[in-house]
């Protein structure tokens, strides 16, 4: 009875702590500001949206940006393979496929 309690014991505590130390989705595709900015362009000069690898944003390209890293982390190589209900994110997926 004794073992059965430490198994279970040691099987918990596994658990426990394979569970806390994945990361949740959301940080996955985490960035710093300056990361982000690297990847698409202001257009600071003039009236033009922003670009984000020749895609155009609506607002921030933050959309594209996790359609792309989504692509990154999935090898995403074909573009007919993105497909989601945004379509910024659709265009950013796209973009690390038409690249890679």
């Amino acid at each position: 009875m004794k073992q059965l309690k430490t198994i279970l014991s040691v099987i918990i505590l596994v658990v426990c702590m394979t569970a806390c130390a994945a990361p949740k989705p959301q940080e996955e595709f985490e960035e710093s500001e300056e990361e982000s900015q690297n990847d698409y362009s202001e257009n600071e000069d003039s009236s033009d949206p922003p670009t984000f690898h020749g895609y155009t944003c609506t607002d921030d390209c933050s959309g594209h940006q996790a359609g792309y890293d989504w692509a990154e982390v999935n090898g995403i190589t074909d573009p007919d393979d993105c497909s989601g209900n945004s379509q910024s994110f659709i265009e950013g997926c796209q973009a690390y496929a038409e690249e890679n």
